[in-house]
């Protein structure tokens, strides 16, 4: 486990558009699925990554509390799963049923979407606005697996909120930490 923050993409990027399977259905899901809704959530996980363990839950409760709101959100794996079997599609589907996800997981295979986003980490978090301008790139919160901080996803849920009601979102914003997405060989980014 290689400890990477995010690269924290410029505030004001336009999302970049992708067309990924959903592990789940296998539907594809691209930035056109979410075009009803005022903000979009582009999150960069992974099944294997003690980080993304550590906050499972809380993104699944994040979910259902937005569920109703118009925030759309979406998952991205884009790790190499045939040197990392764990994320493989089919143990992500497994990961969704088990969190109770009520948001797509799709898996980046060619890992040009997470290059595109120029995620770094896992988790990684993208806050897009209805104009799908890039208004957060940061952390949930800032509990860790070993630092006895509460989980509560702050930092994010703040964000959130501050988006969906019209406001500006706070461009003090801290790095999301965790483990470096596994490329492939030859694909790793020079960002």
């Amino acid at each position: 486990m290689v400890l990477t923050p995010s690269t924290m993409l410029a505030l004001g990027t336009s999302a970049p558009d992708f067309a990924l399977p959903d592990v789940v259905s296998g539907q594809t899901i691209s930035l056109a699925t979410f075009q009803e809704k005022s903000a979009l959530l582009v999150m960069f996980l992974c099944r294997h990554c003690p980080y993304v363990k550590h906050v499972q839950a809380e993104l699944a409760q994040l979910g259902r509390d937005y569920v109703n709101s118009p925030l759309g959100i979406v998952a991205i794996s884009a790790n190499d799963a045939q040197n990392y079997p764990a994320d493989a599609p089919e143990r992500l589907a497994e990961m969704v049923r088990e969190q109770g996800f009520n948001f797509p997981l799709c898996y980046d295979e060619s890992q040009a979407v997470a290059l595109a986003y120029t995620a770094a980490c896992t988790p990684d978090f993208f806050l897009f606005d209805r104009g799908r301008s890039l208004v957060y790139r940061g952390q949930l919160d800032d509990s860790r697996p070993s630092n006895d901080q509460p989980l509560t996803g702050q930092d994010l849920r703040r964000a959130i909120d501050a988006v969906l009601a019209g406001q500006p979102v706070s461009p003090d914003q801290k790095p999301s930490i965790g483990c470096n997405i596994k490329w492939k060989p030859g694909r790793e980014p020079r960002y």
